[in-house]
């Protein structure tokens, strides 16, 4: 019984299995459907973006498709297209009308691919309506749906679908790089969910596809996908889905062309790589030009030992026959040897000494009306101050009006917006501990510690606050907001807040508190769980552009004022696009930018002040869990203003500084009794005041003829005009202390002599300088150009002022001295007489008893100029090594909060600037060629604007691009494509024939604006372009058209309303990002060698103007212009500057051409080393070091001109003896006159906040002051005493010719002339004023004060 029972059992089991066998054969037959017909919307799926009409299960063989279903068929799925009436199908109208709808809004954005878009529709055609459905799918879920007439119907909602690798790679691999023009980004990007381009794969893009919570698919569809010949795990009858698929690069059966480069690698033409990147000069394995240096010092070592041995020898043989200028001893000389350039000299010094000794006695004879006089012409002039105009705009500043990018600036600002103000926050949580979250979509992923969502609460709450900001605004007259200046590129006539574009992570969440806290349960793969607002972060970072994600939530990532957030707008500081790991979160409010001129600039900026004060009163607040830097629009111009206003003190201080070391300075301090009486505050203050007269001058003439001004030249002209007054000061109240009256000689008379004797010396040098900057000013940078103008005019008017007023008041001081009464208490005498000799002081002894003989000595004199010159080609080798450019966090004080942000900037924003490719006027785009030159979709050529810049994007290294550029034109082209709803044509109504918009009835609107190419390469002819551009830039973009123009382009493109002409458009791309000055100048010049291909190409189109042009444009660019010919413009600003210190020298020295050169050497050489020591100290090279390498130049005449003309005037009998002389005399009034004035007042700038000041004032000055000190006093007199001029042979022919004559008449009276005529110091001296004193040829050149000379000088008055 038992063995029946079970036999029974093993019979019905057998039985069902073949039952079982039996229906699944007939469920995978050849010619049989699995679905058809629609059953309606389903109802597991909530929040679909389109509606999810899903088809009624029904096996039944595939009907024969004819009529106006074939037509539908054909268009819609032209792949299973046999024939009217051949065809056999299992889908109905209304399945094909669903179908088509569901595919136009993924062929919006693969239509520019045709092979792409075919791929993708092939796939759902076959799954929809191959006439062999059964056997490529299984229903795996059905449910059943009441029909409107009560009927009830199983309806699928699950299917899986077998379909082969080689199939699914293929067309994966046709879609992977095509490109949505308006981001840069793939179009796969949106289609792979949470994976985005980057990490997507057929299965995951098919798994996407088939993902019903995603708002598009209908249904749950299973891509099994499976190798060829693979049987397992398909069920039998079952078949692999294997056809070919098309490579991109292939035309599709319907004749569409292979996609364009843009889209497809294997379409992309062979281009060239770029070359390898210079190597640096080099010879062997060292520096080409350090070896260069090394062999020039070696060469010129050995010349100048070879010149040392030769003189040596030289001298030996003719010691007893010549002095060292080779003049013979006991030799008279003839008036044959005397050159015309020694006459020119003699004649030159003759003459200049007699003009200033009259001028300066008629000076101090009349002081007071000379002061009133002077006083007059300052007031004159100093009353334009009141109309100066001060420039603070960088722009203006720095770039010249008629620079090309100053050009380019004004045309995109005159046919397109200015950038829009940015306003950002960059926030940290560093203490934050990082936290693993496990996702069922997205598995196990690390969460940094910002990225939490208490702290996203607490972001949100804050951009509320910002957001609320509302004040007075006196210019309209009513309450102000953020709606009246914010940019709403979707809704810019009438913005509401959440039309304002914020960018930020909160706006994943539509800036709703509700959003953040939802939670939703889910299932996947049988698993249930939670989903929170991690996993829709996780989503949108992968997948910006999506209306819905794949979780349960179903919430958006598109922001709330309808654009997508990008996540380098949200977050910053991830590697490899790993954002849950960003270190940072971005918060960005983007503002128009108005005219300053315009009303609302008023307005933008009072926001921004409320911005700003929230902030800081957020991050005051011990509460905030953040750490964060920010930046209002405004911040650089108020940093640099208030760093301005507080660093003032630090100037007044260093004014201070150098008035008291003046006024003490010039003192004579013979006996604390008379300290009153010799002491020269009023002296010092009357120098001073004639320094800033003269900048006040300078400043008023130029504000009346309309030269604007600029806070550098109000920082740097009156130190320039100080370091050449008070040397002026001190060699001539030194001059006139040393000097001793003469009998019979008046005061006045006294001053007029002492000024003959030193004015010379004082024109050559402020002569000089005032030329060099006048030169100066053939700078085509503006700060540059107006820097020169104002100092020029401010040195020749200080010499002026000089010569005049402080004459006088040293007239006045002598009057005072005289009289014996004090300085401040003027009606106080001190009866402790004058010493009766002159004063010396301290420095002049000094340097005459021990620093001349210790410099000048054999070994000293051979070892300096060694040392100096292997200094020289050092710095030569250090100068091809300065850095050019300035960052811009050099012009914030230290305590800037905008130092903050510019390290926050750098070190987490993971995208560089935006930057424009703009087309002028003259360019065809509604020509097809135009079309065709322009685009990069398919049909276009190889090498457009677009695939230009796409190609330079895959060297972003050398290019500095890294996203491709958007381009409206391709966008125009595949809004026009009537696989789109995007432009079609209303056929009903008072609309009829005009244009309309996607979201509109079907039923309204049945006509396409064109129709289907044969080749699929659509382009509008010039009526249609003309016709529907205006339409494409109004269309706001939305799900059912995502390529409408609005906010993406309608600011992109201008047309000319009377022509229809497009007289300008742009192309936005971005660079990498750009961390300091010398990136961003190579970015520049990148670019625009990346727009001049561009043009060129585009000049060869038919139609194109000659004179067309594509320039690359952003805001930084205008500052960065300046740093590709900075070298250039530098070079030739200093060479204009040497040239006239050696011409104007070589003829006030009556065309001593030697002289001038020496002269001219040791200029350059300071300034060589000063741009040595600039690479060693980290100083850049810009325009701020520039205008202070002009500068040196200018100080460095003072260092060095004064002591040259000294020497080259001496009658000393040896080279030796006239630099020894040169040094003291001269070289101590430089010291105390120059250095010394200097040095104070750059020692106080070292305190100033204002980095700029700290390194391109105090530090920059320090050197070029050390260094010209030590040029002029150590080397200079080394180099005159070997390569100085011989002495003037005129000056020893007239001297002989005098003693001669007064031999002849016995004039000598030798203890008179001894008592009278002798100078005190009983020194050799100078010419003075033609008055020559003579030396016998064998007493030495110095002697001190008490010994007595061996023979008696000679006076002989030359005029």
């Amino acid at each position: 019984m038992h063995w029946h029972r079970k036999s029974w059992t093993w019979a019905i089991t057998l039985c069902t299995l073949a039952i079982c066998l039996v229906l699944s054969g007939a469920q995978h037959e050849p010619g049989y459907c699995a679905f058809y017909e629609e059953c309606g919307l389903n109802p597991d799926v909530g929040g679909a973006l389109i509606p999810p009409k899903v088809p009624c299960k029904d096996y039944r063989k595939a009907v024969s498709v004819t009529g106006d279903h074939y037509k539908l068929l054909e268009n819609v799925c032209p792949m299973l297209a046999k024939g009217d009436g051949q065809t056999h199908a299992c889908c109905t109208v209304k399945q094909l009308s669903s179908l088509r709808d569901s595919l136009m809004l993924s062929k919006a954005v693969l239509n520019r691919c045709p092979s792409c878009a075919d791929n993708f529709a092939h796939i759902h055609c076959i799954t929809t309506c191959s006439p062999n459905q059964s056997q490529i799918l299984k229903i795996t879920k059905t449910v059943n749906i009441t029909q409107p007439l009560g009927i009830v119907k199983e309806a699928v909602t699950g299917y899986e679908t077998y379909i082969s690798t080689s199939f699914s790679d293929a067309a994966f691999r046709s879609c992977q790089n095509v490109r949505i023009p308006a981001t840069g980004g793939y179009a796969i990007a949106t289609m792979c969910g949470r994976y985005g381009s980057t990490l997507c794969t057929p299965q995951r893009w098919y798994d996407f596809q088939g993902d019903s919570s995603n708002g598009l698919a209908p249904l749950d569809i299973n891509f099994r996908l499976l190798p060829e010949g693979q049987t397992a795990g398909i069920p039998p009858g079952a078949v692999l889905f294997s056809e070919k698929a098309l490579n991109c690069n292939e035309t599709t059966p319907t004749g569409g062309e292979g996609c364009s480069c843009q889209d497809c690698l294997q379409s992309c033409p062979a281009v060239p790589q770029p070359g390898p990147l210079p190597d640096p000069f080099k010879i062997g394995e060292l520096d080409g030009v350090l070896v260069i240096c090394i062999i020039i010092f070696s060469i010129v070592f050995i010349l100048f030992v070879s010149f040392l041995a030769f003189r040596y020898s030289t001298q030996r043989r003719k010691w007893k026959a010549k002095d060292q200028n080779e003049n013979v001893i006991d030799q008279k000389i003839s008036p044959k040897d005397v050159t015309c350039s020694d006459r020119a000299s003699l004649a030159t010094q003759d003459f200049l000494g007699s003009i200033f000794q009259t001028w300066g006695t008629l000076m101090a004879h009349h002081p007071l009306k000379v002061l009133l006089a002077c006083l007059v012409v300052v007031l004159v002039f100093a009353v334009g101050i009141i109309n100066i105009e001060l420039t603070t705009d960088p722009v203006q500043l720095w770039s010249a009006p008629n620079s090309r990018a100053r050009r380019e600036k004004d045309v995109h600002d005159l046919h397109f917006d200015p950038f829009y103000r940015t306003n950002q926050l960059i926030l940290t949580a560093p203490n934050r501990p990082s936290h693993f979250y496990n996702s069922l979509l997205f598995g196990e992923q690390n969460f940094s510690g910002i990225i939490s969502k208490d702290l996203i609460l607490e972001l949100l709450e804050l951009q509320k606050k910002i957001q609320a900001i509302e004040f007075w605004s006196e210019d309209l007259n009513r309450t102000a907001s953020l709606k009246d200046i914010c940019y709403a590129p979707l809704n810019p006539s009438n913005p509401s807040l959440t039309d304002c574009a914020v960018n930020g992570l909160p706006q994943y969440f539509q800036n709703s508190v509700d959003n953040l806290n939802a939670k939703a349960n889910m299932t996947e793969l049988g698993v249930t769980k939670e989903v929170d607002w991690r996993d829709h972060f996780i989503y949108c970072v992968n997948s910006p552009l999506s209306f819905k994600d794949i979780t349960a939530l179903g919430m958006s990532c598109m922001a709330d004022y309808g654009a997508p957030v990008f996540p380098f707008l949200a977050v910053g500081g991830y590697d490899n696009e790993e954002y849950t790991t960003a270190e940072a979160l971005v918060l960005t409010f983007s503002l128009n930018n108005y005219a300053r001129s315009d009303v609302k600039f008023r307005v933008v900026e009072q926001w921004e002040s409320k911005f700003l004060e929230i902030l800081k009163e957020y991050q005051r607040d011990p509460k905030t869990n953040f750490t964060f830097a920010y930046m209002a629009e405004r911040s650089l111009e108020d940093e640099i203003n208030r760093t301005t206003a507080e660093d003032i003190p630090i100037f007044m201080i260093s004014y201070a500084v150098i008035f008291l070391y003046i006024a003490v300075a010039l003192g004579e301090y013979s006996s604390w009794k008379r300290i009153l009486v010799d002491s020269k505050f009023l002296v010092g203050f009357g120098g001073i005041l004639v320094v800033g007269c003269s900048v006040m001058v300078s400043m008023g003439f130029y504000a009346w003829v309309g030269v604007p001004s600029s806070l550098v030249i109000l920082q740097v002209v009156p130190f320039l005009v100080l370091a050449v007054g008070a040397d002026n000061i001190f060699i001539l109240v030194l001059e006139y202390q040393r000097d001793t009256r003469r009998p019979g000689e008046t005061r006045e008379e006294q001053i007029g002599r002492v000024l003959g004797n030193v004015a010379p010396s004082m024109l050559l040098c402020s002569l000089s300088e005032s030329v060099c900057f006048f030169l100066g000013a053939l700078s085509t940078m503006p700060a540059v150009r107006s820097f020169a103008l104002y100092a020029a005019l401010a040195v020749l008017m200080d010499f002026i002022l000089q010569m005049t007023a402080f004459v006088a008041v040293l007239s006045l001081d002598a009057r005072r001295q005289d009289a014996n009464r004090c300085e401040i208490a003027c009606c106080v005498t001190v009866k402790t007489p004058r010493p009766s000799k002159p004063n010396k002081g301290f420095l002049l002894p000094l340097m005459k008893k021990y620093y001349a003989p210790v410099l000048l000595n054999p070994i000293s004199r051979i070892i300096v100029m060694l040392v100096f010159f292997a200094m020289f080609c050092a710095s030569v080798f250090l100068l091809f090594h300065v850095k050019v450019g300035l960052d811009q966090e050099l012009a914030m004080p230290t305590d800037s909060y905008m130092l903050d942000y510019f390290a926050y900037l750098y070190k987490y924003f993971e995208v560089g600037v935006p930057t424009y490719f703009i087309t002028t006027k003259g360019f065809n785009f509604n020509s097809v060629n135009g079309t065709n030159a322009v685009c990069s979709s398919v049909g276009c050529d190889q090498f457009s604007l677009t695939q230009k810049i796409r190609y330079a994007t895959e060297y972003p290294e050398r290019s500095y691009l890294a996203i491709p550029a958007s381009s409206w034109v391709d966008d125009f082209i595949d809004w026009l494509n009537p696989g789109s709803k995007c432009c079609r044509l209303y056929t009903r109504g008072p609309n009829n024939g005009t244009f309309c918009a996607a979201n509109e009835s079907d039923y309204l609107c049945l006509k396409k604006c064109m129709t289907r190419p044969p080749n699929g390469v659509l382009r509008p002819n010039t009526d249609e372009f003309n016709k529907f551009l205006p339409d494409f830039l109004g269309n706001r973009p939305d799900l059912q058209c995502p390529k409408g123009g609005l906010g993406a382009y309608d600011k992109a493109v201008v047309i000319d309303n009377a022509t229809g002409e497009i007289t300008a458009s742009r192309f936005m791309a971005y660079h990498t990002p750009l961390v300091n000055s010398q990136e961003f100048t190579a970015a520049l010049a990148k670019a625009r060698e990346l727009a001049h291909e561009i043009t060129m190409t585009m000049r060869k189109i038919p139609g194109t103007d000659p004179d067309f042009e594509v320039f690359p444009y952003t805001i930084t660019y205008v500052y960065y212009e300046q740093y590709l010919t900075i070298v250039n413009e530098g070079v030739f600003n200093i060479c204009m500057c040497l040239l006239p210190t050696f011409i104007v020298c070589c003829i006030l020295l009556g065309m001593d051409l030697r002289s001038g050169f020496l002269n001219l050497l040791t200029i350059v050489m300071i300034t060589v080393d000063t741009v040595g020591v600039m690479t060693l100290w980290g100083i850049d090279f810009n325009a701020v070091s520039l205008i202070n390498l002009v500068t040196a130049v200018g100080i460095s005449v003072e260092f060095v001109s004064h002591i040259t003309r000294s020497f080259a005037l001496s009658t000393c009998p040896t080279k030796v003896e006239r630099a020894k002389e040169a040094t003291a005399n001269m070289g101590s009034a430089v010291f105390a006159g120059v250095a010394m004035t200097n040095l104070p007042g750059i020692v106080v700038l070292a305190f100033a906040k204002a980095q700029l000041i700290q390194i391109f004032f105090f530090r920059l000055n320090l050197v070029i002051t050390l260094l010209g000190m030590a040029h002029g006093l150590i080397f200079l007199p080394v180099l005159l005493s070997f390569f100085g001029p011989g002495v003037n042979k005129a000056v020893l022919l007239q001297i002989q010719e005098k003693k001669a004559t007064e031999k002849e008449l016995h004039i000598y009276n030798n203890t008179n002339f001894e008592n009278n005529e002798k100078p005190a110091n009983g020194e050799p001296t100078s010419i003075k004023n033609g008055i020559i004193p003579i030396n016998s040829p064998e007493e030495p050149a110095e002697k001190s004060a008490e010994e007595p000379a061996k023979e008696p000088a000679v006076e002989i008055n030359m005029s």
